[in-house]
């Protein structure tokens, strides 16, 4: 099954508009695989609580069952990995999630 990784790491409005959307839109493709993978300025917002569309969006997404991962470098630094973990957010270093996705031979998208 292809597997798609929508790579979030801009935290510009069009980005964190169209990331969730664009995964709302693949998870009902069949037989294809998701994730949804935040990096850098875009998991900042994450834990910026007035970013309310943003986050419920992103756990609309976890919600439906599309592995939503961050890096837990930058939870830790800011502070965040408890909260992120209590959204039932994924956290896995960007140096073990890259090469994780060549192996997977999937396609990653980059916003």
């Amino acid at each position: 099954m292809p597997k798609t990784v929508l790579h979030l790491f801009h935290a510009d409005p069009a980005s964190m508009q169209t990331v969730p959307a664009l995964a709302d839109r693949i998870r009902s493709t069949p037989d294809t695989a998701l994730e949804v993978y935040i990096f850098g300025p875009a998991e900042r917002m994450l834990a910026d609580l007035e970013q309310t569309d943003f986050n419920a969006q992103i756990d609309a997404l976890v919600t439906a069952g599309v592995p939503v991962t961050t890096c837990i470098g930058i939870a830790q630094q800011i502070g965040a990995e408890d909260a992120f973990r209590a959204r039932n957010l994924g956290l896995e270093s960007a140096a073990v999630a890259f090469p994780r996705f060549a192996a997977e031979s999937a396609t990653v998208i980059s916003f």
